[in-house]
């Protein structure tokens, strides 16, 4: 039978982001032709390609005439189309479909869902901001339910309308869209009153059975997977079972190797995920904690440059490269020194490097480890290519 997108023709300006590879992946597999263009090489485009879908690289956006370009919210305003959330409200309308959004833990609990339905052969499609490689991958076109990763940064998480609604949480992240926490909390609570069924993540214990990914977040995103499920209509025993043999998502304290000490990188990049990946990364089996740190933002860092500092005198060593730029222009006055200059205040004596590039951080943190460390690269620029440095 065709799929539900068959005589369709989708161009997708910025294919290569977790996002939209994604969705380009699943409209491919439901029957649409598809292509799509980004300005650089990413992780996800060999996926992209393995799909069927060709792809142009080039330094400035480029659309496709005769077909509907579905743009980015990185290039909205450059190309004119669909934007990113048009299309995937209709990707959510097409399939019964659990949505999971929150301010931190929703790529991991939207691949916890899809790992347990996969894993009991319920066979998902599924849209996960990040790479699930017990999934193969952060899309997939299936037969059962459809997950998908809400995102309220740029609020489009409200044109959303699944059966269940997933909110693992509430915190103020995106400073140059939300003015208050109690705003992103409006957000989710208009949002939830579209949704039939109802998952507040807040409000669950942390599950208390062994899973394979540490720390008291991953406990409580598995606490509102499995009530997710639950609405589901999966029995409690056996997705509790299955998600203890999940391993968890790329770039959530990922083990990356190493010799002497070992490297593991996460995308933390708010003052709570630092927190919550930093008591994590203690319960590993190792040494002192070491971190490289890349601030994310010129906004973020300029509102949270202490609570930044501030989560990182968990550990025993840290660097702080400059901002990672992503869509902001360069603040007067704003950069990572901020952070080391908090943290310095904060832990007197704690041995703190300011490391403009993530090459210099490498290397302070290289020359102070010792063996059975544990070193964590963090945030969620290109601090990630730092481990091959260190490994």
């Amino acid at each position: 039978m065709p799929g539900p997108l068959a005589g369709r023709r989708l161009w997708f300006v910025g294919v290569g982001g977790a996002g939209l590879s994604g969705y380009a992946i699943l409209a491919r597999a439901w029957g649409a032709d598809v292509g799509g263009w980004d300005r650089v090489e990413t992780p996800y485009l060999s996926r992209v390609r393995a799909a069927g879908i060709g792809v142009e690289l080039s330094d400035e956006p480029v659309g496709r005439d005769g077909w509907e370009n579905v743009v980015s919210t990185a290039y909205a305003g450059r190309v004119d189309g669909t934007p990113r959330a048009e299309l995937l409200a209709e990707l959510v309308s097409l399939r019964p479909s659990i949505v999971v959004a929150g301010a931190h833990g929703k790529t991991t609990t939207t691949a916890m869902v899809a790992f347990v339905l996969d894993r009991l052969g319920l066979d998902p499609s599924f849209l996960v901001g990040g790479d699930v490689p017990q999934l193969g991958g952060n899309a997939r076109a299936g037969s059962g339910w459809l997950v998908v990763e809400g995102d309220e940064s740029d609020r489009t998480v409200a044109a959303l309308r699944p059966e269940i609604g997933v909110v693992t949480n509430v915190d103020l992240d995106h400073h140059t869209e939300f003015a208050s926490r109690a705003e992103v909390e409006a957000l989710f609570e208009a949002w939830l009153t579209t949704v039939p069924k109802v998952v507040r993540g807040d409000a669950l214990a942390p599950v208390s059975f062994p899973l394979a990914v540490p720390g008291e977040h991953n406990r409580r995103n598995a606490a509102a997977a499995l009530a997710a499920l639950e609405l589901a209509g999966v029995a409690a025993d056996d997705a509790a079972r299955a998600l203890g043999e999940f391993r968890g998502t790329g770039r959530r304290l990922e083990a990356r190797g190493g010799e002497r000490f070992r490297v593991y990188d996460d995308y933390a990049h708010h003052p709570a995920e630092i927190a919550a990946t930093l008591a994590a990364a203690r319960e590993l089996d190792g040494g002192r904690l070491l971190v490289l740190f890349q601030p994310h933002l010129y906004s973020r860092t300029r509102h949270l440059a202490r609570e930044l500092a501030s989560a990182l005198t968990a550990a025993d060593v840290v660097a702080v490269t400059d901002v990672y730029a992503a869509r902001e222009q360069p603040v007067e006055g704003v950069s990572g020194r901020l952070v080391v200059d908090a943290l310095s205040e904060l832990r007197p004596g704690m041995p703190v490097g300011w490391t403009p590039t993530v090459e210099d951080g490498a290397r302070f943190l290289a020359a102070r480890a010792r063996d059975g460390d544990v070193v964590v690269t963090m945030g969620a620029g290109d601090v990630d290519r730092a481990a091959e440095l260190l490994t």
